[in-house]
């Protein structure tokens, strides 16, 4: 662990602010487990926010034991001298809203429950505007009017793009990484094949399974092997898999023969034990709704880039926005498109797209040229005079 945040430890916040939400429903009060990793400076101007992807946590680094053997799932980038350095840096990592991972969502008790039964699939539709306010929320609890950087990637990456939309005045630095403006069709349907998954698995129960005893085991296992072939690449697998066959011959059945057969059950089994089928739903669904230019263009006949233009017109702070050669679920003429709307308004841009076989997954990995691009980045001289507070020492 000498290169390592060490032993952490999560903690709950409570809020009992009501929150209306975009759909218009209204969470009377919620809870956010947080863990925070390196020291918070005396002007509070060293902070820095991590926004997880769709099956992320608030566990982004360290461990929660002497015995825990899985690091934080962002330990390659947030620790001692690392791209997102704790000597340097306060860095907060939450759980949004609606996961499964400790904040309030569908697992946790409703709060008019006599009986304690859970939200289930009476928790609202959420979305990433909707995660953004709660995390301006947190700011303000924690004293921090001014974020160093927001960092994420993936989902997270859409988080950090929603914040230098909605609160410009709020952050300095915005990073994005193998990310996207928008959906594609082609990756709403991806989400929508993962959905029906679990609603036709029949212990999914109409999303009251929890009170049944049960699961829609199937039906996440199906969800996450579909995910998982879409955050890999066609080379990535054959490196890994090949055809190898998993007892050297043919069976001539419907068990498991090929080695990727056998690595996608496992992933979807160990998913499925993890993970609440109704934040699936959730989740899928926030990923489906976002477009930060909602809001922000009145003209429906302008063209998407023209209205990401006009959105990122509000902008303040600088960015980094990153991309993967060989992510083709988020890929990186989708990220030039955030650079483009960037540049057309003059707004202080750096972009890297870095060659790498992982897919999707990338922004996971170690990767020298990624890792030292956010490092450089973070810790460069800001541009701008505005938004008002200073660097971190």
């Amino acid at each position: 662990m000498t290169d390592s945040v060490g032993i952490v430890t999560p903690e709950t916040l409570y809020f009992d602010t009501p929150l209306t939400l975009e759909c218009q429903r209204v969470l009377p009060s919620f809870e956010l487990v947080i863990e925070t990793y390196g020291q918070l400076n005396a002007d509070k101007s060293n902070a820095i926010l991590i926004c997880h992807a769709l099956s992320g946590s608030h566990h982004a680094a360290g461990y929660h034991s002497e015995t825990d053997k899985k690091a934080g799932w962002w330990d390659n980038m947030i620790g001692p001298n690392k791209a997102i350095d704790t000597n340097r840096f306060f860095v907060v990592c939450l759980n949004n809203i609606g996961s499964c991972h400790g904040s309030t969502g569908p697992t946790t008790p409703k709060p008019d429950s006599p009986t304690g039964e859970p939200y289930g699939p009476d928790f609202p539709l959420i979305t990433i505007k909707d995660w953004v306010n709660t995390q301006a929320m947190l700011s303000d609890r924690l004293g921090i009017k001014v974020w160093h950087a927001i960092v994420g990637g993936s989902m997270g990456g859409m988080q950090a793009l929603q914040w230098s939309v909605d609160y410009p005045e709020r952050l300095k630095r915005c990073v994005i990484i193998a990310s996207t403006p928008k959906l594609s069709a082609q990756n709403i349907a991806f989400n929508e094949v993962a959905r029906q998954s679990i609603l036709s698995d029949p212990n999914f129960k109409q999303g009251r399974y929890l009170e049944a005893g049960t699961y829609p085991k199937r039906g996440l296992i199906l969800a996450r092997m579909v995910g998982h072939i879409t955050y890999l690449t066609d080379e990535a697998m054959k490196a890994k898999f090949g055809r190898d066959l998993k007892s050297g011959k043919f069976m001539y059945g419907y068990d498991v023969e090929f080695q990727v057969e056998s690595y996608l059950r496992y992933q979807g089994e160990r998913f499925s034990k993890n993970f609440d089928a109704n934040t699936y739903l959730l989740m899928t669904k926030a990923l489906d709704y976002f477009d930060p230019t909602r809001g922000y263009v009145d003209d429906e006949e302008v063209s998407d880039l023209q209205a990401l233009k006009q959105t990122l017109a509000h902008t303040q702070c600088q960015f980094l926005v990153v991309s993967f050669t060989t992510d083709w679920r988020f890929a990186p003429e989708r990220s030039q498109e955030i650079v483009d709307a960037l540049m057309a308004n003059n707004k202080p841009v750096s972009y890297v797209n870095v060659d790498a076989p992982h897919g999707h997954d990338s922004f996971l990995f170690d990767i020298p040229r990624y890792m030292s691009a956010v490092k450089g980045f973070l810790t460069a001289p800001f541009l701008s005079s505005s938004p008002s507070s200073g660097d971190a020492p």
